[in-house]
């Protein structure tokens, strides 16, 4: 206990001369006691106390060790004591014991093998059932608290058990969780390189497409003031345009008759009266087709109104 107490290897102390120390800054009693105890316990296992340097530090440190070796030293001293007289008196008590079935003829040394053997089963019995006394009734209590306690060791066994089916089913089903996991993380890893060139080519082409929309946005604009100065309005609609070009092809197979027949006139020998006569009436007949041909305009404008 002392060496327990003692404080580690003396070796490792620095040797310097342990002769008389300087005592300034030094506490002369705790120097004292320091030397007083490192003496005891080198003289203990024969050996001279090494030389080393006193400084407050290793005084301090030392002072402290001698004092809680000298409290556990104390300490073991009286547990000792205590347990040496509980001793002398289980052996009294041994003896009186002893004189007491030698006087009645139950000397260990007189009595059966038999018996003697099933007195050291029930001692051993007494000291597993935690029992003081032979009583039937001490055993059966006992072995009935035994009971019980084994019911309630195979109840919690049981639930420890069931708990641990659960718990390797959880532990089951996350391991192969993780392994599903792990598999699709080297899938996303293994899509990471395809992924980045398809979002570059798609970055290009979006700016591309912005490029495109605001070339396209400019013609628009460009296209719309264009017809803004022509006077476009909505009401001139792809139906009236067709409509009108139908009209005018109906109007030109009308004229055309006109139109031969006054290069027939080409060709006749010139008279001038006859002529300025034949000219007057191709002139109200052109005339005629292009009223019509007015007519029909303003109609199809108002009906698209």
């Amino acid at each position: 206990m002392s060496d327990i107490a003692g404080g580690g290897d003396p070796s490792a102390i620095t040797s310097v001369t342990a002769e008389s120390p300087k005592t300034t800054g030094f506490d002369a009693n705790q120097i004292a006691e320091v030397k007083a105890w490192l003496t005891s316990q080198f003289d203990a296992v024969g050996k001279d106390v090494p030389d080393f340097e006193y400084t407050p530090r290793s005084i301090g440190e030392l002072h402290k060790i001698a004092t809680l070796s000298q409290a556990k030293t104390q300490a073991a001293v009286i547990v000792a004591n205590d347990h040496r007289q509980k001793a002398a008196e289980y052996r009294s008590q041994a003896a009186r014991l002893r004189e007491i079935l030698e006087s009645v003829g139950l000397a260990q040394e007189s009595l059966p093998s038999n018996v003697v053997s099933s007195a050291h089963v029930l001692a051993k019995v007494s000291n597993l059932l935690d029992i003081r006394d032979t009583e039937l009734s001490s055993f059966l209590v006992a072995v009935a608290d035994l009971s019980l306690r084994k019911t309630a060791v195979e109840e919690k066994r049981g639930k420890v058990q069931q708990e641990s089916k659960v718990l390797l089913e959880y532990t089951r089903k996350a391991i192969a969780r993780l392994t599903y996991l792990k598999r699709t993380l080297s899938q996303l890893e293994d899509d990471v390189a395809p992924c980045e060139a398809q979002m570059e080519n798609w970055k290009t082409n979006l700016a591309i497409m912005e490029s495109k929309e605001r070339q396209y946005l400019k013609e628009y604009g460009y296209y719309k003031a264009m017809l803004n100065r022509v006077g476009y309005t909505p009401e001139v609609s792809h139906g009236v345009l067709v409509e009108m070009a139908e009209h005018k092809k109906d109007l030109e197979k009308k004229t055309k008759p006109i139109l031969d027949t006054l290069r027939s006139y080409q060709d006749l020998p010139p008279d001038k009266a006859l002529a300025a006569l034949a000219i007057e009436d191709k002139k109200r007949q052109y005339a005629a087709a292009e009223k019509y041909l007015e007519d029909v305009l303003q109609s199809a404008l108002a009906s698209s109104e």
